[in-house]
């Protein structure tokens, strides 16, 4: 087990702006999952951890983009018609059993291997679709104007031998999949999933669907951050909700650090007397005060628990969410052994009017509607607070404001963010 350095997450100085972090943290993180082989249809959404090379041509030969029948581009009329014998016939999986002849064409199915031309010379390079051809008995009637090379897949066209087709830190989907099978393999080489342990704290905090106080609340934040974790292949472990005490806490944490890579909560790591999971973090580690310039969120604590890593999350809903996708999204990318890739953002036209101060990078929940011709319009989605998550149901998305931003006029082009591109 990669045990992290104390020092990993050690930030000096005041608000960061969140790309720099982020580079800051791609720098020092090393993987600290374990390798192991898994059959093909096992590995959707795992992290690939070795580069997969080519051993062989796909398609491993010369064949047939769709059924019709084969020619040699030289034996057609320029101008008419051109009439040819019709002289055999082959499918896929088959190969036809003699050369073709010049002056004749041969009935082929899509898939099937191009013949080969006699001795040794080159076979047939085009290739008709049947429905724009004629049978006359024996006799094949085509029309001019055809390309040579019609229809025609070449080997290795796909994929050549010696080529890397998927790189190490690939979360593998299903074109990935099949790519690997293309080339015969009937498992790859994936890291493990990032085994991280969730918790809350909070003498206020109810587990939902029990008896709720008139002083307490149920905790939605540990079922988000265990659903946003399952999504990115995590196995998550969920301690629960700890009391508001500093030994129960400590001893927690020492617990889980024994058989988990990531320790994650939300709240709790503030200055107040009540936060009991900063004292406890640093019992037995270091924490780092990560403080980012990111709205909603508030300061995001980084650190590590005898050599496992530590991140305290904001405690309102929405800045749990929106932090989460930009600061521990990465991390916990870049733990797993994946590539970590800045999500793309797309422009939209922005249906509001929206105040910032420069220094500071802001999120702005929207949803979309479509405009025929022209660019989606992005509307607030429901309320503005930090702790209302029905809003983050609401939208589609967040629009983002840089840093040096001052806001955004109603018709202005903004940059959006699909929950799609980063909820997976």
């Amino acid at each position: 087990m990669v045990q992290l350095t104390d020092d990993c997450f050690a930030f000096d100085g005041g608000l960061m702006p969140v790309d720099q972090a982020l580079a800051r943290v791609r720098e020092r993180l090393v993987p600290v999952t374990a390798v192991e082989t898994a059959p093909l249809d096992a590995t959707l959404g795992r992290i690939l951890a070795a580069d997969v090379t080519a051993d062989m041509d796909v398609p491993p030969h010369d064949n047939s983009a769709v059924d019709g029948w084969a020619v040699y581009a030289a034996d057609l009329a320029a101008d008419g018609e051109t009439r040819l014998p019709a002289g055999g016939r082959v499918a896929a999986g088959e190969r036809l059993d003699r050369p073709q002849r010049r002056g004749e064409t041969v009935r082929i199915f899509t898939g099937a291997p191009m013949p080969l031309g006699p001795d040794g010379a080159p076979g047939p390079d085009t290739v008709f679709m049947q429905e724009d051809c004629r049978l006359d008995g024996a006799t094949v009637v085509f029309p001019a104007g055809i390309r040579r090379g019609a229809n025609r897949r070449f080997a290795g066209e796909d994929v050549r031998t010696g080529t890397t087709v998927l790189r190490a830190g690939r979360r593998l989907g299903p074109p990935d999949i099949g790519l690997a099978a293309s080339i015969g393999l009937r498992a790859l080489p994936v890291r493990t999933g990032l085994r991280v342990a969730v918790f809350s704290t909070g003498d206020e905090v109810r587990e939902p669907g029990s008896e709720r106080g008139a002083a307490t609340i149920y905790d939605s934040n540990r079922y988000t951050l265990k659903a946003l974790l399952r999504a990115l292949g995590c196995a998550v472990t969920d301690l629960g909700i700890l009391a508001d005490d500093r030994e129960t806490i400590r001893a927690a944490l020492v617990d889980a650090a024994a058989g988990h890579d990531v320790l994650i909560t939300s709240g709790g790591v503030s200055t107040g007397e009540e936060d009991h999971v900063r004292a406890a973090v640093e019992a037995e580690g270091r924490l780092d005060a990560w403080r980012l310039a990111i709205k909603p969120g508030r300061p995001v604590a980084l650190g590590v628990v005898r050599g496992k890593a530590f991140l305290g999350l904001p405690g309102n809903p929405v800045a749990v969410v929106v932090t989460f996708l930009h600061v521990a999204r990465p991390v916990l990318l870049a733990l797993a052994g994946a590539e970590v890739r800045d999500p793309p953002r797309f422009p939209v036209r922005a249906a509001f009017d929206y105040r910032k101060k420069p220094g500071r990078r802001e999120y702005v929940r929207v949803r979309l509607e479509p405009v025929p011709g022209g660019l989606p319009v992005a509307r607030r989605a429901g309320s503005e607070g930090a702790g209302v998550l029905s809003s983050l149901v609401a939208a589609d998305g967040l629009v983002e404001l840089a840093d040096d931003a001052l806001g955004l006029s109603e018709g202005d082009t903004a940059a959006y963010l699909p929950f799609s591109e980063v909820m997976r």
